[in-house]
């Protein structure tokens, strides 16, 4: 099988050709049809974060195809269903976080693309608990963004209280910000989308936002405070800069969201505005098994639509540098098919 993999965090992935793997008693193996590219891809590749994946490994966490075998185990997925294959690649099932609705905290979980081989291939095993079946109807090149960016800011988007008569702000507009601003605006929420490209201020108009900032000539904070300030903000533009403006747009009692992850992102705040204006800082880190069902189903329902540009996984470092360099209107997915 073809498989693009990282070898060394400070050379390019090389596609090579791989024995199509075997899976075990708890496992499937996906035909991959379709893979997202994330920015978190990148990071692993590069090894930016303090917990290094360990090279030879195949990136990619947002992998979806057909279940082609399945060990003896696996009670949960039929041979020829479609599932994805998303961050969380299993967790240890037992402990509170695990039983109470929060698995993505799991101090035992392994993640796809990074602690186990990914989806950047023609085929992935994956564990067949925690693969999601992806509803007919549904796009492969569709569900494969949704499977990370769409579970992503949906939880933010929870998390952040989202309700009609808030107003939300998501800070980027990109592969995540396009579906969190979509998100907010089911829960019913006016949204301020900025951004910093004019393509993205754009997508951001076509795809309805009550207002649209450019954070290149505007104030972020003041521009918002004269809306009379955002109950939420959802921060998804990776700088250190777009976190502080969002913090600072908050009304009293408003909710920062932190979903980006810069290499070394930093966020000072104010202990006494913090306190004295009742303001919540939360980090939001994927979602679980659960959201990622609903996101698909907003999805089968026509509620959310998906910009994105097909690429060939041949490809793949070509598209790292697109991303870098910002010239990616939204999200990328590999075609496999």
């Amino acid at each position: 099988m073809k498989a693009a993999v990282v070898h060394s965090f400070t050379a390019p992935l090389t596609v090579e050709d791989r024995p199509v793997p075997e899976p075990g008693p708890h496992q499937v193996l996906v035909r991959i049809e379709a893979s997202g590219l994330c920015h978190t891809d990148i990071h692993a590749a590069h090894g930016d974060w303090p917990v290094k994946p360990a090279p030879p490994f195949v990136p990619g966490h947002e992998g979806v195809g057909i279940v082609e075998a399945a060990g003896s185990e696996v009670r949960h997925v039929r041979v020829g269903r479609r599932v994805a294959i998303p961050w969380l690649a299993d967790a240890c099932g037992r402990c509170d976080h695990c039983v109470s609705g929060w698995e993505t905290l799991c101090l035992q979980q392994h993640n796809s693309g990074y602690s186990v081989d990914g989806a950047y291939a023609e085929y992935a095993l994956a564990h067949g608990d925690y693969v999601v079946p992806v509803p007919d109807g549904v796009d492969p090149m569709d569900a494969a963004p949704l499977s990370c960016a769409g579970v992503t800011t949906y939880k933010a988007v929870k998390l952040s209280g989202a309700r009609p008569g808030t107003r939300v702000l998501v800070s980027g507009i990109g592969g995540l910000g396009h579906l969190a601003l979509q998100y907010a605006r089911i829960f019913g929420a006016e949204t301020v989308a900025v951004d910093i490209t004019d393509d993205k201020l754009a997508l951001a108009g076509e795809l309805g936002a009550d207002h649209v900032i450019d954070a290149r000539t505007q104030d972020v904070a003041a521009e918002v405070q004269r809306l009379g300030g955002a109950d939420a903000a959802v921060s998804l533009a990776v700088s250190n800069a777009s976190f502080r403006a969002a913090y600072d747009a908050l009304r009293r009692g408003g909710t920062l969201v932190l979903v980006a992850l810069p290499a070394e992102g930093v966020l000072e705040l104010p202990v006494f505005d913090t306190v004295l204006n009742g303001t919540k800082v939360v980090g939001s880190i994927v979602g679980t098994r659960q959201d990622l069902a609903e996101v698909f189903r907003l999805h089968q329902l026509g509620r959310t639509r998906v910009i994105r540009e097909s690429r060939q996984l041949d490809e793949v470092n070509r598209c790292f540098e697109e991303v870098l360099a910002g010239k990616v209107t939204a999200r990328l997915v590999f075609d496999l098919r």
